[in-house]
């Protein structure tokens, strides 16, 4: 994606191309076989979900066509991880992938030990704390509980009159890995029928796959995580400037 003359430009295949992705069945295989995937074109070409489909059905609502609305399709299936994992902007992770992002964004911390080191700060631990529960040991207890971010602003305090930018702190905890988006819903009139755009669903991924096979990586140091994406995106796309892998994944942790 592009401004060219003042105008956006997708970029993508023609409708005839023989490698163009065709639904969002194939779009999830082809995530499973490369194991992650930014939805927009970025600095390194082809590594990304615009360049491989066709630019004419872009937000046209066309279920069948339209690479906006398999995104929704997508993260409702709960095959693959969706959210803003790349550079804050939206992306795919394959389930065999998501351990190794876990464990190297999150430097090797759960969110609860993360708040008791100050690695995560107040507004962040708003939101967390409504999505989750704790057992009677004060554990942490992952359950889904579908809350449209629209309501999960309100619960966790923010909007007019409270804390301020939902949007960025949400953003900021799915690059950590500490939510994903489950689900596109729309929203509901006191007479229960659906209106306008539809709305995401955020909830940790703990709550859609598990703890022990979200963390599965804990047991490496996030940097050789870190180590194993950065050679994945270099095996694919070997022309790749070392500065543009950086951007979109996230710098060599230390350690």
């Amino acid at each position: 994606m592009s401004v060219e003359n003042g105008e956006w430009v997708m970029h993508g295949l023609s409708w005839d191309d023989p490698y163009r992705i065709r639904s969002a069945k194939e779009l999830v295989k082809w995530i499973k076989e490369v194991g992650f995937l930014p939805l927009f074109g970025n600095g390194v070409r082809g590594f990304s979900v615009e360049e491989h489909v066709s630019p004419d059905y872009w937000w046209t609502g066309d279920r069948e066509q339209d690479p906006w609305e398999w995104r929704e399709v997508i993260a409702s299936g709960h095959e693959v991880a969706y959210g803003k994992f790349f550079g804050k902007k939206a992306g795919f992770i394959s389930l065999e992938w998501l351990p190794y992002f876990a464990n190297y964004r999150r430097d090797g911390y759960d969110f609860d030990s993360a708040w008791e080191d100050s690695r995560v700060n107040r507004r962040e631990k708003l939101i967390m704390d409504v999505l989750t529960d704790t057992d009677s040991e004060g554990d942490i207890v992952w359950t889904d509980k579908n809350i449209l971010s629209t309501e999960l602003k309100q619960l966790a305090g923010f909007g007019k009159g409270g804390e301020k930018n939902f949007q960025g702190i949400t953003t900021d905890l799915m690059m950590k890995t500490y939510l994903v988006t489950a689900d596109f819903r729309r929203r509901r009139n006191k007479n229960g029928n659906e209106y306008g755009m539809a709305v995401s669903v955020l909830t940790p991924p703990e709550a859609l796959w598990g703890y022990d096979r979200v963390t599965a990586a804990y047991r490496e140091s996030p940097r050789e995580s870190w180590l194993r994406i950065a050679a994945r995106v270099r095996e694919l796309y070997p022309d790749a400037a070392e500065a543009e892998i950086v951007r979109i994944i996230g710098k060599e942790p230390k350690s």
